[in-house]
């Protein structure tokens, strides 16, 4: 699992992630992912496929979905409703959440202390990168899982 780099005053933009190699060496090290906002089968989309192609990779994928308080279950896996209620915790949270609905999930992100927040394809929030990064968590924006795990053939 990628550590989590002790946060100095000037060297947190270090952690924000962008190249393909730093990309990689995520996916090759990250195993336990809590995905905040995914979807169930029924209501598909790319919030429900990405964590499915990921969970068929390999990865231990943890259900968080914001909607859908009926379904008790996503990919054959129980829901968290928090990431507080996440044992053990995830090495990355993944988020499936429109840009400005990030900042509703930062304390509960700061508070699990993820080694990596992933932001998928589209979602970026200056603001929440940089206060992830300044806790010493490394963060990626506006990458698809799915289309970095195929360009890298994991």
């Amino acid at each position: 699992m990628p550590s989590k780099v002790t946060p100095g005053p000037d060297d947190w933009r270090a952690r924000l992630l962008d190249t393909p190699e730093q990309i990689d060496h995520i996916l090759q090290q990250v195993k336990r992912v809590a995905v905040i906002g995914i979807k169930p089968r029924e209501v598909g989309g790319p919030a429900h496929t990405v964590p499915a192609y990921m969970q068929q990779k390999g990865f231990d994928i943890v259900p968080v979905p914001v909607y859908y308080p009926e379904v008790t279950e996503i990919l054959g896996v129980p829901v968290h409703r928090s990431l507080a209620t996440v044992d053990p915790a995830a090495d990355m949270v993944q988020l499936f959440r429109k840009s400005e609905d990030i900042p509703g999930h930062v304390e509960e992100i700061l508070a699990a202390e993820p080694s990596v927040v992933w932001m998928q394809l589209g979602i970026r929030n200056a603001e929440a990168a940089e206060r992830f990064a300044r806790a010493g968590m490394l963060v990626v924006q506006d990458r698809c899982t799915y289309i970095e795990l195929e360009r890298a053939k994991r």
